[in-house]
């Protein structure tokens, strides 16, 4: 007992001692864990939201139980196969678009040798992450639009039928791909840029008096350096699943896209905002991040078991 005691005292002393070396970088860390409190897990009371009849006139406290109500009228609707389908092929999609995408796009910046063509092709490509989803709307439909686009507006002087690429349910989900992947494939880039900066040279430098092409360099030194941040980035968007962004769906979404497009967060906002369902919406968002939570759950097992590399 005593001797439970004294480590017990010893371990206090032990964090009291690292508290006050390290307390500049705890007031640092400060700011950044009062925001997740008061915004990310203070608010989490309204999940309860879910498990009632919310009534604004009652409040959350006072609205009535109901269990599990709001899941069965989810599982039993006939939206609830279109919104999963949608919300998972639409996020693996981009995800099998944009991973080998960023890591083949930061090879070919860093085999770029001159610095400042470099920076200038970084610029440009980072640019768009810059600009809200409004905006490149915009500059889309200005582009694509069925008869007043640019791109139409060539066809028909060529004499050619103008194309629905917006509009479309069967183009929908790959134009959007094709969007996020413009304005995203720069930023995405970055750390495989810095994990690349981060690879010895000296790896190099021993596979060329080998005579080693730069064909087997890329494939059996720098590939190899650059699948554990390929793969923490995966998990990382294997986590965030089921959360399409909002604004990139919802400014193409219209009512004839519906089935092909609509996915759990416009969805959400349709239902919830529009016609005042807050109970049921709250249950169909509780549901997509459990899903969420699951998936990122087996597939850090997964990769836990297979590369050693994981999350935690």
């Amino acid at each position: 007992m005593a001797n439970k005691q004294l480590h017990k005292k010893a371990t206090q002393d032990s964090l009291l001692k690292d508290l006050i070396k390290y307390r500049w970088i705890y007031i640092l860390a400060l700011p950044g864990l009062l925001y997740l409190l008061v915004f990310k897990y203070v608010p989490m009371y309204g999940v309860t939201v879910a498990f009632k009849d919310y009534s604004s006139r009652l409040g959350i406290l006072q609205s009535p139980w109901v269990g599990m109500k709001h899941f069965m009228r989810l599982f039993a609707s006939r939206d609830f196969a279109i919104l999963l389908k949608n919300t998972l092929f639409l996020n693996v999609y981009k995800i099998a678009v944009m991973t080998p995408l960023a890591m083949v796009f930061a090879l070919c910046l860093n085999a770029i040798r001159n610095v400042y063509t470099k920076r200038i092709m970084q610029t440009i490509s980072y640019f768009p992450h810059f600009l809200s989803w409004v905006v490149i709307s915009g500059i889309t439909f200005q582009l694509f639009s069925p008869y007043s686009g640019t791109l139409n507006q060539i066809l028909i002087k060529l004499g050619m039928q103008p194309m629905t690429f917006l509009s479309s349910p069967k183009s929908f989900k790959t134009m959007l791909v094709v969007f996020g992947a413009w304005k995203e494939l720069g930023w995405a880039s970055i750390i495989y840029l810095a994990a690349l900066s981060g690879i010895n040279t000296e790896l190099y430098e021993a596979a060329q008096i080998d005579g080693a092409s730069k064909l087997r360099k890329t494939w059996h030194i720098t590939m190899p350096a650059l699948i554990p941040t390929m793969v923490t980035l995966l998990l990382i968007d294997i986590g965030r699943i089921m959360s399409v962004g909002f604004e990139q769906v919802y400014v193409y979404l219209n009512p004839i896209l519906y089935e092909k497009g609509d996915v759990f967060a416009t969805y959400v906002y349709r239902v919830g905002l529009g016609q005042g369902k807050f109970s049921y919406t709250t249950a169909v968002e509780l549901f997509n991040t459990m899903i969420g939570l699951v998936l990122l759950v087996v597939a850090n097992k997964i990769s836990k078991r297979l590369t050693e590399e994981s999350l935690w």
